[in-house]
């Protein structure tokens, strides 16, 4: 065994170590919790490494990266005559003209901000026979510097998605605000969770948080967190 593979069945270890705690210390059971390993910035042979490790799922934020991969880990499960499909999401920006790709090799959109992404989604994928799970990212920290919508916005673009036949809103996701102070990422989790609740309330049924990286989940995990989004803490820094 190589030192990087086990280097990375070792961190993904001490994640899983970490969300079970995380779990039990707010009454939830651990198997509540998604790890999303965030694949972005790493091979596809690491990907591969945490495959026989029993991480299957996987976040990419860059559309052209994350589509080379896909196809060669595809290629490389076959060839190792491994019984595992790797599921995968988009978790990054989403440009117009990069919609008919996502759609084509991703199961999860977690980034829908606007009604326009959304269309194209759907309707790129209507020759793939399978419903594309989506979540819709929230701006909660208010910065202009980040992605995702409104509160108000969210619960409008919620019932446009629902109306789209190859779309299936599962949920919320938000990337709350880099700092110490730990009471602040709770609000901002709560809001998340609170938006979720209402728009359930009112038909929309949703059963996904995605809220909560390296440096918060225990937080996020506290406030309902679905799924983690986790990368540096399994496949080690990121060369620059």
């Amino acid at each position: 065994m190589s030192t990087k593979t086990y280097m990375i069945k070792d961190n993904l270890n001490k994640v899983r170590d970490r969300v079970s705690l995380a779990a039990k210390s707010c009454n939830r059971l651990p198997s509540e919790i998604t790890i999303l390993a965030v694949s972005k910035g790493f091979s596809a042979d690491m990907i591969v490494n945490a495959v026989t490790d029993g991480q299957t799922k996987f976040g990419e934020n860059y559309v052209k990266e994350a589509v080379e991969k896909i196809q060669i880990v595809n290629k490389k499960l076959i060839e190792l005559k491994k019984n595992i499909v790797a599921e995968w999401h988009f978790i990054g920006p989403i440009q117009s003209n990069k919609t008919k790709l996502i759609a084509r090799y991703f199961d999860w959109v977690h980034s829908v901000d606007r009604p326009k992404i959304a269309e194209k989604l759907s309707a790129y994928r209507e020759d793939h026979h399978r419903i594309l799970n989506v979540c819709i990212q929230v701006n909660t920290s208010g910065e202009k510097t980040k992605k995702g919508i409104s509160l108000r916005e969210a619960r409008e673009l919620a019932e446009m998605i629902k109306s789209l036949p190859n779309l299936r809103l599962r949920g919320l996701m938000s990337i709350p605000t880099r700092t110490e102070d730990h009471d602040a990422v709770r609000r901002e989790c709560k809001m998340l969770y609170n938006l979720r609740e209402e728009l359930s309330e009112q038909g929309s049924v949703l059963d996904t948080l995605s809220l909560g990286m390296s440096s918060d989940l225990e937080i996020a995990i506290s406030e309902g967190s679905t799924i983690i989004r986790v990368g540096t803490a399994i496949f080690g820094p990121r060369a620059r």
